[in-house]
């Protein structure tokens, strides 16, 4: 067993590497800069960094209802925060034992698709169930159905649990002698009330999702930490947030986000380093870091579904909606959209068959009407002005395109945090080493 941690550990280490290097052969800026510009974060201190809005990191309690969380995430305007564990008191002096992990919106997205998947099992069984044959066979009919080759529940919200609990009351007739696509499209409302409203799916906490779809684990720096490891952090090591603790105190100092130290940088502007890089173009730098074939996309007349399905099964953020063969551009949806799935029941009247165009043109403010323009920039735009969209629009990617508007490229907070920095020969093993070796703790 230790071995294959040790394997798993040096396979996950080894893809962070290769996306670095990447990253670092393809920018074109002299080593001296670069290393005067690493060796410039490495000497600011992380207690310098400005703290989060208000003062006070928000922090989700772990026996917090999903349903609460993403009202709590959405309130405040954030993706994410920590998970406070509440058995821990306020006595414990550990970080590790006050914090879970964190929760945001990409965990409960993964949680809300298979939730989905495993409703519409269990009205397309309900028949089954009604018949006699018991939720324990509707259980091992589900699993079957959805194809699970790993667990096919979450947290104990198994295909039996789900078909219990629409057999006992929650639309069952409206599944009777359905196939699972067809008892989906019956769901609506229905489809809401027993995900948020209904057991077992009512009494889902933050806690018991979080080690199942944990895409953020949490991964704390202390306040005299450099800035360099918050950004490879953030850049190389895939984390979209940092938390701050005090040295000897188990408390959340401030919330390191890839969005909050963009807009550091953007703050940056006027100073010779600074403009010295935002003033070369993205093409100069070696961005976008991937090619037009490795866009993820997704077209306008799919389904709202497919799209954050594919998100899922990529890891990633957004997606930017195109239309046609030549992949023009025509919109964005992005993690956070799914919370208007959530908090908006409506949107569920007809979800299994609500496209992605359909779902922008329904989430658009009032006042425009329409879904609002995707953000794009020019394979000859700056890096300065690909910075400044990102910082003042408060996105978490811009979309590269060429005269046609076809999607060539996508540029993300973690790209730009990466043309700053490079790892410096063993700051992995004196800086990040056990943290990383956390991070990958099963």
């Amino acid at each position: 067993m230790a071995e294959e941690q040790l394997v798993k550990e040096s396979s996950q280490l080894s893809s962070y590497d290769a996306y670095f290097e990447r990253i670092q052969s393809r920018k074109k800026l002299p080593q001296s800069l670069q290393e005067i510009l690493t060796a410039a974060f490495a000497n600011i201190p992380v207690s310098s960094f400005p703290s989060v809005p208000g003062g006070k990191v928000i922090e989700i309690l772990a026996d917090t209802s999903i349903a609460d969380a993403v009202k709590i995430l959405s309130e405040c305007n954030i993706l994410s925060a920590p998970v406070r564990n509440p058995d821990a008191g306020n006595n414990s002096s550990e970080w590790r034992d006050r914090y879970l992990g964190i929760i945001d919106y990409s965990a409960i997205v993964l949680w809300v698709l298979e939730s989905a998947e495993l409703a519409a099992v269990a009205l397309s069984a309900s028949t089954a169930t009604a018949a006699g044959v018991g939720a324990g066979a509707v259980g091992a009919l589900g699993a079957l159905a959805l194809g699970a080759t790993g667990p096919a529940a979450v947290a104990g919200l198994t295909a039996a649990a789900v078909g219990a609990a629409v057999a006992g009351g929650v639309a069952a007739d409206k599944g009777m002698g359905k196939d699972a696509p067809t008892a989906a499209d019956k769901l609506g409302e229905d489809f809401y009330k027993v995900i948020l409203q209904d057991e077992p799916f009512k009494s889902t906490t933050v806690r018991s999702i979080l080690n199942s779809f944990r895409w953020a684990p949490f991964l704390p720096v202390s306040t005299d930490s450099s800035m360099l490891s918050v950004m490879l952090l953030l850049s190389k090591y895939r984390l979209r947030s940092v938390p701050v603790i005090e040295p000897g105190k188990p408390d959340i100092k401030n919330f390191i986000t890839q969005s909050a130290v963009v807009q550091g940088l953007e703050g940056c502007r006027g100073r010779d380093w600074f403009d010295c890089i935002a003033s070369k173009s993205i093409s100069d730098l070696g961005l976008p870091f991937m090619t037009p074939d490795e866009v993820v996309s997704i077209q306008g007349n799919e389904l709202i579904l497919e799209a954050f399905k594919r998100m899922r099964e990529n890891q990633i953020g957004g997606l930017p909606v195109v239309g046609g063969p030549k992949k023009k551009i025509v919109g964005n949806v992005s993690i956070r959209d799914i919370r208007y799935l959530l908090l908006e029941p409506e949107l569920f009247s007809n979800f299994r068959k609500l496209t992605v165009m359909d779902f922008l043109h329904t989430i658009a403010p009032q006042e425009i009407g329409k879904a609002i323009p995707p953000l794009t920039c020019k394979l000859d735009s700056t890096l300065g002005s690909v910075i400044h969209s990102l910082a003042s629009k408060l996105v978490h990617r811009i979309y590269v395109v060429a005269e046609d508007d076809e999607v060539v490229g996508v540029i993300t907070l973690r790209d730009v945090i990466s043309c700053f920095i490079y790892e410096p020969p063993s700051h992995f093993d004196n800086n990040l080493g056990f943290a990383v070796k956390e991070m990958l703790k099963p």
